[in-house]
């Protein structure tokens, strides 16, 4: 398993979810966890905006359940028939108190692109957290930080005088 992935949210994912907190379990209802390629250590965020917080998960059981490492960054409130999202961003943001965790996201060198002449601009491909606010005279500002650098991999072909992928 890879300390973190390069999805910032599933985009097929289906259902509701409710928590068993005192058996830190998640079941769903009309979720597809296999399918969907959750796995150990991906990050699920519970309720629109993370209203319900997050949780690391530690297996996935079932379509329809997986466990949870803990329950310490869920709020303890009552969790039933609620969206969530799943992302692969790295487990130790969710400890990290500078960023509310739907202001950090994955990153693609497209994105780095298409965001270079904006003021949503970043340094790096990677997992960045981002907030935005509106000053004192009505101008946005845009704070980033980049928490993992990412990119594409590389390799050297002697043979060839390559690097690939190309």
């Amino acid at each position: 398993m890879a300390l973190w992935g390069n999805k910032d949210s599933f985009s097929n994912l289906t259902g509701v979810v409710s928590v068993d907190y005192a058996n830190k379990i998640i079941t769903g209802s009309g979720t597809t966890f296999v399918t969907a390629g959750i796995s150990t250590g991906d990050v699920i965020s519970i309720g629109v905006g993370n209203t319900f917080g997050e949780a690391v998960i530690a297996g996935v059981t079932s379509a329809t359940q997986i466990s949870i490492a803990s329950t310490q960054f869920l709020s303890g409130a009552a969790i039933s028939g609620i969206a969530y999202t799943v992302s692969q961003k790295p487990v130790y943001t969710l400890e990290d108190t500078n960023w509310d965790a739907d202001e950090i996201y994955g990153v693609d060198e497209i994105e780095v692109g298409l965001a270079a002449t904006t003021a949503y601009a970043v340094g790096h491909s990677g997992w960045v957290g981002l907030t935005t606010y509106t000053d004192m005279h009505g101008n946005l500002r845009v704070k980033h930080e980049v928490l993992v650098a990412g990119g594409i991999l590389t390799a050297f072909d002697a043979e060839d005088d390559t690097f690939f992928p190309e």
